[in-house]
Parts: structure tokens; C-alpha cells; sequence
């Protein structure tokens, strides 16, 4: 399995700047998708989501761009809207085509130059770059200075980045998941309710503090901050309809709540976005559950991908990757 790209019209790219420690991703549908949303967070940072209302006159959308840079890193997505304009690809209207391109943005100036973000030109290079191929994991993309486990500040945070994963539902239906995991909470295997990554005892430890429990004792966190959001995709070759689109990035946050905690918190931006491309029928509920699985393994190859940088490290390298998983308390994760 490829990861998106295994849903057929769907190409990914990224672009990262690895001095500045930032970059995007650009999920491309040319021939268009229809796409539903789902924003469970409460620092988001987002363009173009009217587009997704049932009500919205446009049927369909061309592409979604992920970026870093906080709400300066919106600007790559006018890239994405330049090179699909250039292509004859958008939204007719009687003067030209139109891209429709929503787009999210994450928060990384904490790592890297926070005087360099995302710009238009990085945002048509990672168009430009878009294939069908597997999709590149780790510190990638929207994903380049993503990190976890941030209750106790950078210096005892661990790095996220990109993560993709597949689910096959019976011989044909296909249901994808891509996530840019970059949260305040630890990330959390559900199968052993362990954390594999997240805020560690110091700055040196390679043990886990366990950040739910550290904030239920009432210990001080930058709960005010909104610096921290998982961005995901799910695609999917199934027939949706505009508000079941919507309906499915709502299932799919179930995945986020298996394997992040605290999640949706308010210091997170966390948001689904849903792709429906093809015709292929399925039980609704089956899907979300597939959606929901796969956002969850999306995450986890998220921050088991990412590898050290700028300091934070991560579990990709061996020298730092030996970190001792640690249980959790499921009784304190929301929604569980």
C-alpha cells in the first residue's frame, strides 16, 4: 500500500525547507472531489472552508494544502491555486477557471526560523511535485517541523511529521488517511495503551512524564497557546454526498482520540478533511470505521517516521529511538 495515493486521482507532494525547519503538503485532485470537514481543535487556522458546505454552490474541490508557519504559511496555498489556473483546472466562471483549494496550517515557529514560513512559491513547487507514488513519511512536508508532547515546553517535546496509512474494505473499497501529527498531547498505541511518543520526564529522558495525567494533577501547562494541531486527509474511492463527506471526517476524528491525548484540546487546531473520488459503494458505518482505523495507524506512522531535528528528537533515530513506552490511563481520554 502507497498510503492517499492508493485512492486513484489523488497525488501528494511536499516541499520542505529543512534550515528553516518547515514546509507543506499538497493533496491534489484535479479532476475534482467532493469534501466534507470535520474540526475538532480550537486554534485552527484555515482558508477556503465555506467550500465545503453542502449549500456552497461549488460540487467539488481540486486540491487541499497543509503548510507550517502558522497563519503566515496560508499563503502557500495561492501557489496551488497558480499552478491548477495554469493547467485549465478549477471552478468555471465566465472569465476563467477557478481552483478551489482549502487549506489548514499547523504551528512550528517553535523550532527552525520562525521568520521564514510557507510562501506561494513553495506552495506550487509542492504541486509541481505531486505524484501517485507512495507517500514520503516523517519530517516531510507540513510535517518538516512538526512536533509532540508539548505540555512542558520544546525541550521536552519529541518530533512528529507525515503519516499515511491504507484500509480495504472488502475486494474493491479503498479508505486513506494522511496526517501531519503535531500535537500538544503524547501519541498513544490503542492496541497497548502505551505511549510511544510524546513529553518526556526531562530534557534528556528517554522516559514519558505522561502528559493527561500531569494536567489532571493540576500541573501548569501553556493551555492558552494554540500551537499545536493534527492536520489529516482521509480519501476514499467510495460515492459520498457533500454533507455524508462531512459525516465521515467526523468518524474519522475517533482515530485522532485513539492515539492522542489530550486531543481537541484548546491549545490544538485539530481538522479532518474528506475526499470522495470514484463510485464504489459501501456501508456508511463500515467507512467510518475504516476511516477511523486509518487516521489512527496514519498517526502512529507519523511520529515512528520522524526523525531528529532541530534539536527534538525522534523515534526514527537509533540513538535516540529507544524510548520506554509507558501505559496510560484510558479512563482519562475523552470520548473513549
Amino acid at each position: 500500500m502507497k498510503g492517499l495515493t492508493d485512492i486513484p486521482g489523488v497525488r501528494v507532494g511536499h516541499v520542505s525547507d529543512y534550515e528553516a525547519i518547515t514546509g507543506c503538503t499538497v493533496i491534489l485532485v484535479e479532476a475534482g472531489a467532493i469534501a466534507g470537514v470535520n474540526i475538532g481543535g480550537s486554534a485552527t487556522g484555515t482558508q477556503d472552508l465555506d467550500v465545503l458546505n453542502p449549500n456552497h454552490v461549488t460540487p467539488h474541490i481540486h486540491a487541499i494544502c497543509l503548510a507550517g508557519g502558522s497563519a503566515f504559511g496560508l499563503e502557500a496555498a495561492c501557489g496551488v491555486r497558480n499552478y491548477l489556473e495554469q493547467k485549465g483546472i478549477g471552478f468555471p466562471t465566465s472569465a476563467t477557471k477557478v481552483p478551489i483549494v482549502p487549506g489548514a496550517i499547523l504551528y512550528d515557529l517553535g523550532i527552525g526560523k520562525a521568520n521564514v514560513r510557507p510562501t506561494r512559491e513553495m506552495g506550487e513547487a509542492a504541486a509541481k511535485a505531486a505524484t501517485s507514488n507512495a507517500v514520503p513519511e516523517g519530517n516531510v512536508g507540513a510535517g518538516t517541523g512538526a512536533t509532540v508532547g508539548k505540555i512542558r515546553g520544546m525541550g521536552q517535546a519529541m518530533k512528529g511529521g507525515i503519516g499515511s496509512f491504507t484500509v480495504q474494505l472488502g475486494p474493491k473499497v479503498l479508505v486513506s488517511a494522511l496526517a501531519a501529527v503535531n500535537a500538544i498531547g503524547d501519541v498513544i498505541e490503542p492496541n497497548t495503551g502505551r505511549i510511544v511518543a510524546g513529553v518526556r520526564t526531562t530534557k534528556d529522558s528517554r522516559e514519558f512524564l505522561n502528559a493527561a495525567e500531569t494536567i489532571r494533577r493540576g500541573a501548569a501547562v501553556p493551555v492558552n497557546r494554540g500551537e499545536n494541531t493534527t492536520l489529516a486527509i482521509i480519501a476514499t474511492n467510495a460515492r459520498l454526498s457533500k454533507p455524508q463527506a462531512s459525516k465521515l471526517a467526523a468518524l474519522a476524528q475517533h482515530g485522532m482520540i485513539r492515539t492522542i491525548c489530550p486531543v481537541h484540546t484548546i491549545s490544538d487546531g485539530d481538522i479532518v478533511f474528506t475526499l470522495s473520488l470514484g463510485s464504489e459503494t459501501a456501508d456508511f458505518t463500515a467507512l467510518g470505521v475504516a476511516a477511523a482505523d486509518a487516521l489512527a495507524a496514519a498517526i502512529l506512522r507519523g511520529v515512528r517516521s520522524a526523525r531528529t531535528l532541530g534539536g527534538i528528537p525522534g523515534l526514527l533515530e537509533k540513538e535516540t529511538g529507544y524510548f520506554r513506552e509507558r501505559p496510560i490511563d484510558r479512563s482519562i481520554i475523552a470520548n473513549e
